[in-house]
């Protein structure tokens, strides 16, 4: 019993020691083996997966018009490619780095704002780039901006954890 401890504590160790900021470069190059959503994706950085939270944007819930579309968005851009990923170290609750991918010269977290497919996610992000970007798509109706009516990823969230709330109350 001991024993297993002891290896669940050292493989846990091991775990947190390799996503922790001083392992990982600033920017460096991995392969996209996995597109979980729109802003979320998994890549290989030696041999380790790494899971991934795109940075200053906010794509729909795969439940909300647009969400699949972003999804496929993200994987025609980079699943099965070395890209570039570059972060300040920091990772979400959830364990996934925060950074920028970028592939060809072209940066995943702009596109997806640019073609309608993600919001600037202005409570974490104060690049004004993102927004001006959101403006454009807006104007031309681009993606998501297509609907008449538009509900935020964020707000759609909070809602969806209201409804569950309220079933487990009731």
């Amino acid at each position: 019993m001991k024993r297993n401890y002891f290896i669940y504590i050292l493989i846990l160790i091991t775990l947190l020691s390799f996503t922790s900021d001083s392992k990982l470069p600033k920017e460096f190059f991995a392969k996209v083996i996995g597109i979980k959503d729109g802003d979320t994706i998994e890549v290989l950085y030696k041999e380790e997966p790494i899971i991934i939270r795109l940075e200053h944007i906010d794509c729909p819930e795969k439940k909300q018009p647009f969400g699949l579309k972003a999804k496929q968005f993200t994987a025609d851009f980079c699943f099965n490619k070395n890209v570039k990923v570059i972060s300040k170290g920091k990772f979400d609750r959830y364990r996934r780095l925060i950074a920028v991918i970028a592939y060809k010269n072209k940066i995943l977290n702009k596109q997806l704002v640019a073609n309608g497919y993600a919001l600037h996610f202005k409570k974490y992000s104060k690049d004004t780039t993102y927004t001006t970007l959101e403006k454009q798509a807006r104007l031309n109706r681009k993606g998501m901006w297509s609907q008449e009516k538009l509900i935020e990823p964020w707000l759609f969230r909070k809602r969806k954890t209201l409804q569950k709330k309220k079933l487990i109350n009731n």
